[in-house]
């Protein structure tokens, strides 16, 4: 008689890892499923919602200008929505006149030192100096340095690793301790060769034609002081944030800075990607290290400050939609809102500095693009804290109408981001840009108003390790 005998074969490690992961990705993509299925019913249930109230709104509409100060509000309401309407309009007008700069010849490019500052990036910066040094760019032009800025976890190892396997092809530093992005840097600045500075962040990587597709500009430009790589996300394949952060990157990238480029304007070149043409940055360097604001040295805002410096000698900054980066965000909401909170701060120390040039003879030709800039940002920043204050009443007052209003106004203008994304990219995942304006909406929209109240305080506020348990 044949004995019916089980086998109990253990799961190898690599075998539970797969599994793992397949239960992982399973989760993520049904959580992903709820969230966007969430934020449908959320939006039509709005719009039927707004039908259903609609009386009230007009009263409520009424109760406000039979008041002085409800009608000011309403005026400067519609005020600022005629203005905001126009400029979005001539945005639109800017973007289609936008062309990326083709790729000059190789003997036609310049000389190039690539700045990879980091900290605390363990193996990634490994992969970004990899990907920097497999671009499609002259090796005899391309000068590739990367400083560690006194990390506390693994980054060096892997710096060095890098050296081993790059050679001559990279030089690497290390800080004596944490100095800050600025300063490393800097020290880049100081020791590179190049006619143009490229600077990566040591959290992305680039495509093969990055780099010649960036500095091209400055070649066939020559008033061209900086330019701005195309920003993707890198991480954006399980993590929802990454996902609505993506959709909203390409945005603030292909569609804004676009314009801001026909402008000959942008405003931020980012430190993800950003290329500097040298004597542009000697021109302010000293000013840069040494920046302060309100009697503290600026830690904070490096692009920023940087861009608005080369704006300010009368040099065009632009945008190449061709060269892209795709670094790495944060996944988590803490993480989300320090960024979002760093970035405020730059924005309103930045626009203060603007306002001391921007409306002075600063640069040959038309000065409408930067100005222009400049004033729909600062309303955006000067109009933060009224729209709080009557955002809290509208809540406390009418709080269904409040929220069916809002959740409606997200439906309508939310729709040209899906509308851009799917074109441009993918229909499926441009649905992120509504869950990405809730976020946005109701659980980021202190960001400004706390940036500007904190514009004073320091620190980077990211990319400290996790405290050992």
């Amino acid at each position: 008689m044949k004995q019916n005998t089980t086998l109990n074969i253990p799961a190898s490690p690599k075998r539970g890892l797969v599994h793992k992961f397949k239960v992982f990705i399973e989760t993520a993509n049904a959580w992903g499923i709820f969230v966007m299925g969430s934020t449908f019913v959320l939006m039509i249930g709005a719009a039927y919602m707004s039908y259903i109230l609609r009386s009230d709104l007009t009263e409520f509409n009424l109760e406000r200008s039979t008041s002085y100060f409800g009608q000011a509000f309403m005026y400067l309401a519609i005020g600022l929505f005629a203005f905001k309407a126009v400029f979005f309009l001539f945005i639109i007008y800017k973007y289609f006149r936008y062309k990326a700069i083709k790729s000059v010849t190789n003997e036609e490019l310049p000389t190039v030192t690539v700045i990879v500052p980091a900290y605390n990036e363990g193996k990634q910066v490994y992969d970004t100096l990899i990907s920097l040094a497999e671009s499609d760019f002259p090796h005899e032009k391309l000068e590739l340095l990367s400083i560690d800025d006194g990390s506390k976890d693994d980054t060096w190892h892997w710096m060095k690793e890098a050296k081993k396997v790059l050679g001559d092809r990279v030089t690497i530093f290390q800080q004596p301790k944490n100095m800050g992005k600025r300063h490393g840097l800097y020290r880049g600045f100081n020791e590179g060769k190049g006619e143009v500075f490229v600077t990566v962040d040591s959290d992305s990587i680039v495509d093969k034609d990055t780099l010649r597709n960036l500095v091209s500009p400055f070649v066939v430009n020559e008033n061209c002081g900086a330019v701005a790589g195309n920003i993707r996300v890198l991480n954006n394949k399980k993590a929802l944030l990454p996902k609505m952060l993506d959709v909203s990157f390409v945005m603030s990238f292909e569609f804004v800075r676009s314009a801001e480029s026909s402008l000959n304007s942008v405003l931020c070149t980012p430190g993800a990607l950003a290329a500097y043409r040298r004597t542009a940055v000697f021109n302010c360097l000293d000013q840069w290290i040494n920046q302060t604001f309100m009697g503290q040295p600026s830690d904070i805002g490096e692009d920023r400050a940087m861009t608005n410096m080369i704006l300010k000698q009368g040099y065009h900054v632009l945008f190449q939609r061709n060269a892209f980066a795709y670094t790495n965000v944060p996944e988590q909401y803490t993480g989300l809102y320090k960024m979002f909170i760093r970035w405020g701060r730059s924005n309103v120390r930045e626009n203060i500095e603007m306002s001391k040039y921007v409306f002075t003879n600063f640069r040959k030709g038309s000065k409408f693009g930067p100005r222009l800039l400049f004033i729909s940002q600062s309303i955006k920043i000067l109009m933060s804290y009224p729209f709080l204050f009557f955002m809290f009443f509208f809540i406390l007052t009418h709080p269904l109408l409040f929220l069916s209003s809002t959740l409606f106004s997200i439906l309508i203008l939310s729709t040209f981001p899906v509308l851009f994304y799917a074109k441009r990219y993918n229909f499926k995942e441009s649905f992120w840009a509504y869950s990405y304006s809730i976020l946005f909406t109701f659980g980021l929209f202190w960001i400004t108003p706390y940036a500007i109240a904190t514009a004073n305080k320091r620190g980077w506020l990211t990319r400290e390790l996790p405290a050992k348990k």
